[in-house]
């Protein structure tokens, strides 16, 4: 009977042990998810031919300056913020994916900017507007204007005004950080 029990004993013992190790093996899938590339550090947007273009991929976005279109995309009629045709220029990664994609989400407000954010929006107007937060980057496509702004005339990379928007809390400092951004961004010394 003594070697009965002991060897339920021992039996129990295993089991646990076994429990024990499966369940460290989670932490590793914690660090696999918190090491995803969330894609949430810029956003660009162009007003073209009647239609709002979205990417979030600076590649994709220098591409469709050159072309004129983009290969992949998500088109939503009358989803503009003027109910103009909204277009997300997508990655080759990205083009079959129904959901989790950075610029659509970041666009609909469901997922949040970088500390480190950068935007650009190239108007109609031929104006160039260039952002350090997706905020005030919301308000100018929402109004069409930026309230607080440092506007330096045939700064852009094919002689565009480019105008660095600012807000309550920076309008009056020179955005040199931003400024710095933007020509490192567009290969301007």
């Amino acid at each position: 009977m003594k070697k009965l029990i002991t060897g339920a004993l021992v039996a129990g013992a295993m089991v646990a042990l076994t429990g024990c190790h499966t369940h460290q093996a989670k932490p590793e899938a914690v660090e696999k998810k918190a090491a995803v590339n969330l894609n949430n550090d810029d956003l660009y947007e162009v007003m073209h031919e009647g239609r709002h273009y979205v990417f979030d991929d600076f590649a994709t976005y220098q591409s469709f300056l050159t072309v004129g279109e983009t290969s992949y995309r998500k088109v939503f009629i009358a989803g503009g913020p003027k109910g103009e045709t909204l277009v997300f220029g997508l990655t080759g990664k990205d083009k079959k994916k129904t959901s989790g994609i950075a610029g659509i989400d970041m666009y609909n407000g469901k997922l949040e900017a970088a500390e480190s954010f950068y935007g650009e929006m190239r108007g109609e107007d031929g104006r160039l507007y260039v952002f350090s937060t997706l905020e005030d980057m919301e308000d100018v496509r929402t109004v069409g204007e930026a309230p607080y702004r440092f506007t330096q005339i045939a700064a852009g990379p094919q002689g565009q005004t480019v105008v660095f928007v600012l807000n309550k809390s920076n309008k009056k400092k020179q955005p040199v950080a931003l400024m710095a951004k933007f020509k490192e961004m567009n290969n301007m010394k």
